[in-house]
């Protein structure tokens, strides 16, 4: 029989670390053309699952190391992905891939602004894997931050995760706001242009480094929920 338990026992013995699932329902806040059904019409349910990223990325001062882990978390995903296509195949259901980063069809140039086909982060948070941080981060009560999501969007009603109720970020902190060398938070939203420039820094080379990840690292729930 498929039912949710049999799906998240799948996806962990293909390697997922975390799976959580959501209805349909709760993306209808979401911008229009960027819900599920936008996607996939046929689509029920929006699976959601995670990697944890190792924590030796983040203590080196160079930041090749991050650059190098975030990309290979993000194959790893991908990979991931793909895996977990065909053994749904297999059971007969019908299903959509979402990339865990690039690429996307909406930019606007003028503001450096981009956005994916579906918001992963928010995906997460309707899948009851975490909450969202005034970093604009998915933050995990096990991982933290330091994960790496996936989802799928699956044309079968599967029982729903209750959205967690745990608190992320505390009211009065801003480490992050106050952190960040662009100025480019402001609690619940990011100026992309601002983030940009660090974040995805274009080497002379042609390679594309993650010069800056101080918001997720200064965050004192960077490797989990503290009060947990």
């Amino acid at each position: 029989m498929i039912n949710s338990e049999k799906i998240k026992q799948i996806i962990k013995g293909l390697g997922a670390d975390l799976c959580g699932i959501a209805s349909v329902d709760r993306f209808k806040d979401a911008p229009e053309g960027f819900r599920p059904t936008d996607i996939y019409p046929e689509c029920k349910s929006v699976i959601v699952f995670l990697k944890r990223t190792p924590k030796s990325s983040v203590y080196a001062v160079n930041c090749i190391p991050y650059t190098f882990v975030n990309s290979m978390i993000m194959n790893i995903i991908d990979n991931l992905t793909i895996e977990i296509l065909y053994k749904l195949e297999e059971l007969g259901i019908r299903c959509v891939p979402i990339p865990s980063d690039d690429p996307y069809e909406y930019w606007e140039a003028d503001k450096s602004y981009g956005r994916a086909i579906l918001s992963l982060r928010h995906a997460g948070y309707l899948s009851g894997l975490g909450v969202l941080g005034k970093n604009t981060l998915l933050i995990n009560d096990v991982y933290g931050n330091m994960i790496q999501i996936g989802a799928i969007l699956v044309d079968i009603q599967l029982k729903a995760d209750p959205i967690v109720t745990y608190e992320g970020c505390i009211n009065s902190c801003r480490i992050c706001i106050e952190s960040c060398p662009q100025k480019a938070l402001g609690g619940k939203t990011v100026n992309q242009a601002l983030c940009r420039p660090l974040s995805t820094y274009k080497h002379e080379k042609g390679y594309i480094l993650k010069k800056c990840n101080i918001c997720r690292i200064e965050c004192p729930n960077a490797f989990r929920i503290k009060n947990f």
